[in-house]
């Protein structure tokens, strides 16, 4: 018995000291209440409160959360319906409106994002709803964090998870962007013939061009090699006429003419001769070849005179 009462009072201490000193983890932050009434806010470390009177009556954490947003039906402008599910992003910024600003913050959050979603959907026509997801996102984020600083809490953001058409929609956009494809695949088949026929075009174009180059040059080459053909034969001619007439001035030279130009007749009335198939009719008078002889020689005396 003597015993009973010590013990008592120990245990009273430890429930004292147990109830008095709370301890709070980083990145959390609890209410405390006193008698009912908001008392304050415990922050992170060693906190203390008066046992029986004050009482922890929340406690948040401050990181930041991820939320499922359940999937719903949406109407989108032109009459479509579209399944859409999406996350939201938030976190506690102010633990005393969090726990006094709404019975249900979690809540009240999903349902806003929800409402906010079918809202923002609803101005939209199908095609942008796939097009416009960031705009979509963005304008949930404002919608929500407007009413949701009254209860404490910070949208951070949204993300739209899925978007579901209907099933005739979903068969109805395959099919039109098969046709899209099937549209961008003529379309590159005909601007591919078109560049092959431009391509040839321009290769026979070219090789003509460089056809009539050639042949332009060869025709240039030829008439000048014929040009220089033509100069020198003349060049030999004259130097070989000048010889002549150099010879026909040294001592004895209009005989070797007589000789040369009696040869070349005699040579030629036998080579007519010669041929089978030709009559040959002889001067009656053999003194036309002397008169021949004389003939070249007066030219060659008018020339030597000269």
């Amino acid at each position: 018995m003597d015993y009973a009462v010590p013990l008592a009072i120990a245990i009273i201490a430890v429930i004292f000291i147990v109830r008095s000193i709370k301890v709070v983890p980083q990145q959390h932050a609890w209410v405390k209440e006193r008698l009912g009434k908001y008392a304050g806010t415990l922050t992170p470390g060693l906190n203390f409160l008066i046992p029986f009177v004050d009482r922890i009556a929340y406690k948040h954490s401050l990181k930041e959360i991820p939320l499922d947003v359940p999937s719903q039906v949406c109407i989108t402008r032109d009459n479509t319906q579209l399944t859409v599910d999406g996350i939201l992003y938030f976190q506690v910024t102010d633990p005393m409106r969090a726990s006094y600003g709404s019975s249900n913050y979690i809540m009240a959050v999903t349902q806003l994002a929800q409402t906010s979603l079918r809202s923002v959907i609803g101005k939209l026509e199908l095609d942008k709803t796939f097009e416009e997801r960031d705009m979509i996102n963005a304008q949930v984020v404002n919608a929500i964090d407007e009413a949701a600083l009254n209860w404490g809490v910070k949208v951070l953001r949204y993300e739209i998870k899925d978007l579901t058409p209907p099933a005739e929609i979903l068969r109805a956009m395959q099919a039109q962007i098969t046709a899209e494809r099937e549209k961008r695949a003529l379309i590159a088949a005909s601007e591919g013939r078109r560049q092959e026929q431009i391509n040839i075009a321009t290769g026979e174009r070219e090789a003509f061009i460089a056809r009539s180059e050639g042949e332009k040059q060869a025709a240039i080459n030829k008439a000048q090699g014929e040009a220089a053909a033509i100069t020198t034969v003349a060049e030999a001619t004259g130097q070989a006429l000048e010889r002549v007439a150099t010879a026909i001035r040294q001592p004895g030279g209009e005989q070797a003419v007589q000789l040369k130009v009696a040869e070349s007749a005699v040579e030629a009335y036998s080579k007519v001769a010669a041929d089978s198939n030709t009559t040959l009719v002889i001067p009656a008078n053999m003194t036309e070849v002397s008169g021949l002889i004389a003939s070249a020689m007066k030219m060659v005396q008018v020339g030597k005179n000269a």
